[in-house]
């Protein structure tokens, strides 16, 4: 503490750590992020402090309904009219979700489409031009486009659209969701199949790092509505069981 404050100490995560621990304080005290910005904050934050998974998703569910609008406010059928389709890249959320959506007549929307539709350009160059930010920017306008554009539909959405707790906020506020789920090495065939070989390209580790974002994105995928595995099992049994789920939750 004495070299921090004469201004020669070496400040890393684990230090600034330390120093609250030392100074009987959370972490985001010291680095002043947004839920120490006001005395509403803070209360806010000491009501949530230490509850379980359980109490955190209805304090968050309760929100949403107040801020963000839920359509299961206004009943579940409501909500079943807009589908989102999540999960790592090669679940099979396309192939999926073209075949529900002729199931269940509705039109199928692919996001990374819409995505480029409001950018006026391709994924690949949104990233090169503008950046992640930027991307992230085109994703949640997109999906908010998409939800007033379609009032029935079967979304297809990115695998990292989680990643961005804003927009997630709007896709479980609205969608049914469903987690397209697939074992790693499912993954890394269907992308390779699909003749993408750049997951392998340069990378011995390859498995090992789909298995870590995999695990890092699990607890966000599994705030979904209902979860459909695709692995060991045909796209026909995948369809019947998502469609009769889907129209079984519909007469609820």
């Amino acid at each position: 503490l004495a070299n921090l404050e004469r201004g020669i100490g070496n400040v890393s995560i684990l230090v600034l750590l330390q120093i609250a621990q030392a100074f009987n304080c959370v972490l985001a005290e010291l680095v002043g992020d947004i839920t120490t910005s006001s005395p509403e904050w803070l209360l806010i934050r000491e009501l949530l402090q230490n509850r379980t998974e359980k109490e955190l998703q209805a304090a968050r569910e309760t929100l949403s309904n107040l801020f963000v609008g839920n359509a299961a406010a206004n009943g579940g059928r409501n909500k079943l009219r807009q589908i989102a389709l999540i999960g790592l890249r090669g679940a099979g959320k396309s192939s999926l979700g073209r075949l529900l959506a002729a199931e269940i007549g509705y039109p199928f929307v692919e996001l990374s489409s819409e995505i480029e539709r409001v950018a006026g350009c391709g994924i690949l160059e949104i990233h090169s031009l503008y950046g992640p930010t930027a991307y992230r920017r085109y994703e949640r306008r997109a999906l908010e486009e998409a939800l007033q554009l379609y009032p029935e539909m079967v979304l297809a959405t990115p695998g990292g659209l989680v990643s961005e707790p804003a927009t997630m906020n709007v896709m479980l506020a609205h969608c049914y969701t469903v987690w397209v789920r697939a074992t790693p090495e499912d993954h890394m065939a269907r992308v390779m199949a699909q003749g993408d070989f750049r997951p392998m390209a340069g990378n011995n580790e390859a498995m090992a790092d789909l298995k870590r974002i995999l695990a890092s994105r699990e607890a966000f995928y599994s705030k979904a509505d209902y979860v459909c595995s695709t692995s060991e099992r045909s796209l026909a049994e995948c369809v019947d069981e998502l469609s009769a789920h889907i129209r079984q939750a519909a007469e609820l």
